[in-house]
């Protein structure tokens, strides 16, 4: 496990493509990724994709019969930094609201670590004062945000919304991921020797009977 460890959640956005070269660029920089997707995203990106290029198991549900471990807490306690890249509007009201029905709605609500959330969507979406007050809610529980920027998005329209450039997302992560709690869990572990007993051999006798 790297000391660095940041668990990428990609939403059903269609900047989620750009998932693969976000995940190149902190590892480059040292990190570990872990990636987490949600069904949406599958249907921009194959998790495959991202396996590859993260060399990592991609997690894709709350529930497996594959992985002994409780998933999300797992994820949430290993986890240095939460990024979500990109995030579309249903994830940020999820978020907002406590809501948490998939893995990474559990894990943001499980983690203890800095959470880093880049929108995209529609800048209708955007505008809108439901996700103007989900954003507010989220910056004032400690959220960080990055994005969205001016540009073209899929609808047409140039506009804000588009997804905040990958080297600044990825430069932010950098500044913000901690030290991995479980890694740091490991290496600060003493080693622990004891020393055996003998076996001995115990021998259990029944009083005589009295005749």
């Amino acid at each position: 496990m790297s000391a660095k460890e940041i668990v990428l959640g990609v939403t059903g956005s269609i900047g989620a493509y750009k998932a693969a070269d976000l995940v190149r660029r902190l590892r480059e920089q040292g990190c570990g990724v872990t990636c987490v997707m949600t069904k949406e995203a599958q249907q921009f990106v194959a998790p495959l994709t991202l396996q590859a290029v993260s060399e990592r198991k991609i997690y894709t549900d709350l529930f497996s019969l594959e992985d002994p471990h409780i998933v999300h807490t797992q994820l949430a306690d290993q986890a240095g930094l939460v990024l979500i890249a990109p995030a579309t509007a249903n994830v940020l009201g999820k978020l907002a609201n406590g809501l948490a029905d998939d893995l990474l709605t559990c894990i943001v609500l499980a983690t203890k670590a800095p959470v880093l959330i880049a929108p995209a969507m529609n800048v209708h979406m955007y505008h809108h004062p439901a996700t103007q007050q989900n954003v507010k809610r989220l910056r004032q529980m400690g959220y960080k945000f990055i994005g969205p920027t001016v540009g073209p998005l899929a609808c047409g329209y140039d506009a804000v919304g588009h997804l905040a450039e990958i080297e600044e997302i990825a430069q932010l992560a950098l500044r913000l991921v901690r030290p991995s709690h479980a890694a740091s869990q490991v290496a600060a572990a003493p080693m622990i020797k004891r020393s055996v007993a003998p076996a001995r051999r115990v021998l259990k006798h029944s009083p005589r009977r009295k005749r």
